[in-house]
């Protein structure tokens, strides 16, 4: 069975502000609803380990979502992810980043994950991620010392996006500027619609109606 490694972030409020936050919860239910609909098995792993912090649990007509926010092994494993320094990179398929604005203050520039990525990638796996989860892939360097984007085509959640939003001036740093800044292209379509690219085994979606696609994205992948 394949599976696929997903890393999510502790920290559980939008950058420096008060307001609740962490890994946006359709970004993960959608993608994990694909792994399960494939018999692609999966692991949720943080820096830190334990409970992540999850929002976005409560909207409303997402039946997907709450499909997996109420399978209580999904529970379990959210409320109980694996401490990065006890990984195996060797027992995964693929890497997953969802996004939520929670990863900007901790993935974005964790070198654990970053390491093991750049391993993963190298020994030829698939390295994905959706909306603000491409921000997980600016710490990955490879060995030849160059960076993972350097050569690669991406997308991810858009200056526009964010104005819409309402949290262009809250996030700890405006992630299509670091990813236009680091990549070889940053892509995007017009806000909200569903984006999705594979530059050979790097795969990013643009934002949460992306979800969905990047996860078929990964399971056609592991299928090949």
């Amino acid at each position: 069975m394949k599976k696929v490694l997903i890393p999510v972030t502790n920290h559980a409020t939008l950058g420096e502000t008060d307001q609740a936050n962490g890994t946006y919860s359709p970004e993960l239910t959608h993608a994990v609803h694909v792994f399960k609909e494939n018999g692609i098995d999966y692991d949720i792993a943080s820096i830190k380990g334990g409970k992540a912090p999850i929002y976005g649990t409560d909207i409303e007509g997402d039946e997907v979502n709450q499909k997996m926010l109420d399978d209580e092994d999904f529970q379990n494993r959210i409320n109980n992810t694996i401490p990065v320094d006890q990984l195996n990179i060797d027992d995964y398929d693929a890497v997953f980043y969802p996004g939520g604005f929670g990863l900007l203050s901790d993935l974005a520039t964790n070198e654990e994950f970053a390491k093991l990525s750049a391993e993963h990638y190298e020994k030829g796996g698939i390295l994905a991620a959706v909306c603000h989860g491409p921000a997980g892939f600016l710490p990955i360097t490879l060995s030849n010392g160059e960076k993972l984007l350097a050569s690669k085509s991406v997308t991810a959640f858009t200056r526009e996006e964010e104005i819409d939003f309402g949290t262009i001036n809250d996030i700890p740093f405006l992630l299509e500027e670091s990813l236009v800044r680091t990549s070889a292209r940053f892509n995007k379509v017009q806000p909200w619609q569903e984006f999705v690219i594979e530059d050979g085994r790097v795969i990013s979606g643009q934002n949460p109606a992306s979800a969905h696609g990047v996860g078929l994205a990964i399971a056609k992948q592991l299928a090949s």
